[in-house]
């Protein structure tokens, strides 16, 4: 069983910044791959930003791309999702996720483990 907690979300203005961190249990953290989705109100869950095992592969939605990065740290088993010139639309719930059979994935049925997620409110 893998459990990953969510943590950063906050409330910010458009234009700025936020790093968010998922701490991953369990001892094979480095054979997940990992992802980030969002879910707005009212609208369904939506693929944001995955990371294979190594770390060394990454894609993002078009929405976040050139804005949001995901990068990974093996040894403190946690994913981050740094997120610059936010904008309103990007308001969400977001959730991390790990995938026990694909690295690098953009699928939320490919994932097996989610967070319960963190709130990310961007005001105009």
């Amino acid at each position: 069983q893998v459990q990953l907690v969510e943590s950063g979300g906050g409330l910010v203005q458009a234009g700025d910044s936020l790093r968010l961190s998922c701490a991953a249990s369990g001892r094979t953290f480095s054979s997940y791959g990992m992802g980030w989705f969002r879910q707005a109100p009212g609208k369904e869950r939506e693929f944001v930003a995955t990371i294979s095992w190594s770390g060394h592969n990454t894609d993002y939605a078009d929405s976040v791309k050139g804005r949001f990065t995901i990068s990974r740290d093996n040894a403190k088993n946690t994913v981050y999702l740094q997120m610059n010139s936010l904008k309103p639309e990007d308001s969400a719930v977001y959730y991390c996720a790990a995938s026990t059979r694909y690295s690098l994935t953009v699928y939320s049925a490919n994932y097996d483990y989610w967070g319960r997620g963190t709130q990310v409110t961007v005001s105009s």
